[in-house]
């Protein structure tokens, strides 16, 4: 399948996709507002909540604004390089969590990100309202999957 091609059925398939997709795919996070399908010989993930998903669009939004100038980048008007969005997504869930639960401090995954999202709202009123100076320090020592190596032969 030619890329044009599956990203029109991609589209026509996910009316509203999960912004949090990629975290959601790196089995770090899940959602209990999405849902996976499997198109050709790849996964993708469906947000199944209008509510939800305005809200996460907002937050995510709001967590790569905030992070802009640790990460280096001088805009953020959309998805990040790969590895940058990742950081932002994993890292300022992870950050977010730890915020509203000291007590999973040590977590190194997120297991309702729409749920953590809602609590986060509903203490802080407005998404802007959130620390992001404590969210930002958490994106910003994120470390994502290390590089595999092949072994030379």
């Amino acid at each position: 399948m030619e890329e044009q091609e599956y990203r029109a059925a991609y589209r026509a398939l996910n009316q509203r996709c999960c912004v949090f997709e990629k975290a959601i795919n790196s089995r770090r996070c899940n959602c209990t507002k999405s849902a996976r399908f499997n198109l050709a010989d790849r996964e993708g993930v469906a947000c199944e909540s209008d509510a939800g998903n305005s809200l996460c669009i907002e937050l995510l939004d709001a967590m790569r604004r905030n992070a802009r100038f640790s990460l280096h980048i001088t805009h953020a008007d959309g998805p990040l390089p790969h590895a940058k969005e990742i950081r932002v997504q994993i890292g300022g869930l992870l950050g977010l969590q730890k915020l509203l639960h000291p007590d999973r401090s040590q977590a190194d995954a997120v297991h309702n990100i729409n749920g953590l999202a809602s609590e986060a709202l509903e203490r802080y009123r407005r998404i802007e309202d959130l620390p992001y100076d404590v969210i930002v320090q958490t994106i910003v020592s994120f470390e994502g999957r290390r590089k595999r190596t092949r072994p030379l032969k």
